[in-house]
């Protein structure tokens, strides 16, 4: 049946000349069907480097619109609708209005994992990977961060001469992740290196070996010397590393560590997408425009 399914997705993204975007933490077929794989500014950029007409992002709902910020002459499908992200839900954009008010002096920097109206309103976006280095070189001593609170104090101890004002946020698979999971699992595979995501507690990211980007991971897996790695970070990365580095072993730091959203996609989803166009992810143009004067900013201040 799967087997059926993958070629009619095949067939019909010939012929609608598209390209399936998969994030990290999808599906083990969804990664395998797709034409990139990574996280979700890497892949919206890919979008823009390749010639095509449709784009199918299997993710959430922040990244097919940012793919569509960044892609405004394409049609880009998000194949389940109801797949957001809670980080990114707690932003109340009213709220964060009144925020800018009251502190007139601080600028919004806003994690990519942010919907386009909150990017819109910020002075410019940043990744997990270069948060701290965009907050250190805007022209400004504080700072409103959105919306990830772990993020924030990750990058405080980096940059600590700046004020960070933090968004009370955070992404429930990362946050669930306790100082004891990282003791229990390194006493199970005590020659492992421990690798977690910034969004984790700052108590894990302190037990840490390494901290980085779910693109950051990858390459670091790479490079790295070591053969056993603990990954604290959503569990279907962890196929992805397995795939790209079979010598090595990887464990996850907590097995729960599972986003409900990003198992939303199926093969029958994506091959909707593609025969009935749904879900066409569009964003109005005066918010995209600023929005994407954000992202933009990101790039030139990190070039």
């Amino acid at each position: 049946m799967d087997n059926t399914i993958i070629e009619e997705i095949k067939r019909l993204k010939k012929q609608r000349n598209a390209i399936i975007l998969a994030h990290n933490y999808q599906r083990e077929e969804i990664q395998d069907i797709a034409d990139f794989v990574g996280d979700s500014l890497e892949l919206s950029r890919q979008a823009v480097q390749v010639q095509c007409d449709v784009i199918v992002f299997c993710g959430v709902h922040f990244m097919a619109e940012t793919a569509a910020i960044l892609n405004p002459d394409k049609t880009v499908l998000l194949p389940e609708i109801e797949a957001g992200c809670p980080m990114a839900d707690t932003v109340d954009v009213k709220e964060l209005k009144e925020w800018i008010k009251k502190y007139p002096s601080s600028p919004v920097i806003s994690y990519v994992n942010t919907t386009a109206e909150v990017k819109a309103l910020s002075y410019a976006c940043c990744t997990s990977a270069n948060a701290p280095q965009i907050v250190k070189v805007v022209p400004f001593d504080s700072i409103i961060f959105v919306p990830d609170k772990n993020l924030a104090d990750w990058v405080k101890k980096q940059v600590p001469y700046k004020e960070i004002i933090a968004w009370n946020g955070f992404c429930p698979t990362h946050h669930m992740i306790k100082k004891e999971d990282v003791i229990r699992t390194k006493k199970v595979h005590p020659d492992a290196l421990v690798v977690v995501h910034p969004e984790c507690r700052p108590e894990v990211i302190e037990l840490a070996d390494h901290v980085a980007s779910t693109s950051g991971m990858v390459r670091f897996a790479k490079a790295s010397q070591a053969k056993e790695f603990i990954i604290g970070t959503e569990i279907g990365l962890l196929y992805r590393l397995k795939k790209e580095n079979p010598g090595k072993n990887f464990y996850p730091l907590k097995s729960t560590m599972i986003c409900p959203n990003m198992k939303f996609t199926t093969l029958e989803s994506v091959l909707l997408a593609l025969k009935e166009n749904q879900y066409v992810i569009k964003v109005p143009e005066d918010i995209r425009i600023k929005a994407y004067e954000a992202v933009q900013r990101m790039f030139t201040l990190v070039s």
